[in-house]
């Protein structure tokens, strides 16, 4: 395993790492709208526009769940970009912990709706602010790793990188297949997701946070290889 990390350049390990937490947040995305009274927790876009559809009172959207995500988020990412101050732009022993803070919180979450068999308005709540806080917490360190067009979060401005870079003819075949492989990761994560709350509410969360786990080891082994 060691030996395949060190061979592999580290632009292209870190890309790699930042599409499995794309993949991971599509999942949590899709458990977050479909089971968890329809609150993205990933995708702050999406919330900030169910908030607001909500609080017109269209079609009974909620309003305390997406604005309690968005709060959990704001505070994820504010003790992200605090850890993260200094840091270079590349995966760091401090984005490595992060994301394994992120797994934990996830899976642990995950977990707990497995065994639940009802979720009460209260722990849907008190889920989608954790999953609000940790998804803050990933985003901030993937804006510090710097994978370019690739957040692990949204993908609005990756598709339009996309489009308008191949309408215009530029960007080069690498930047086309990158962009790209961020939207199919985040869609096939919530394709997953979705799939997955028809079984079993916590399944996806757990799948998500052993993605982010995975990750956090992972790059910690080659960020030991390549410092050592």
């Amino acid at each position: 395993m060691r030996a395949l990390l060190r061979r592999t350049p580290p632009a292209r390990l870190d890309l790699l790492l930042m599409l499995a937490l794309t993949f991971g947040t599509g999942v949590v995305d899709a458990v977050g709208y479909l089971g968890l009274d329809r609150v993205f927790t990933g995708n702050m876009t999406g919330n900030v526009v169910v908030l607001g559809m909500g609080i017109a009172g269209a079609d009974d959207l909620p309003v305390l769940g997406p604005l309690l995500a968005l709060a959990g988020f704001l505070a994820g990412a504010a003790v992200g970009g605090v850890v993260l101050r200094d840091a270079a732009a590349s995966w760091s022993r401090r984005t490595g912990w992060l994301v394994l803070v992120v797994g934990v919180v996830v899976t642990g979450l995950g977990v707990l709706l497995l065994v639940l068999r009802d979720v009460p308005t209260p722990v849907a709540v008190s889920v989608t602010t954790a999953l609000g806080a940790a998804m803050g917490l990933q985003a901030a360190t993937a804006r510090v790793v710097a994978v370019k067009d690739v957040t692990t979060v949204v993908v609005t401005s990756t598709i339009t990188g996309l489009a308008a870079d191949l309408f215009l003819r530029r960007g080069g075949g690498a930047h086309a297949v990158r962009r790209a492989s961020a939207v199919v990761a985040i869609l096939l994560g919530a394709l997953l997701g979705a799939l997955l709350v028809r079984w079993q509410l916590g399944s996806g969360l757990v799948l998500a946070g052993v993605v982010c786990l995975v990750v956090a080891a992972v790059g910690g082994l080659a960020h030991r290889g390549r410092t050592a």
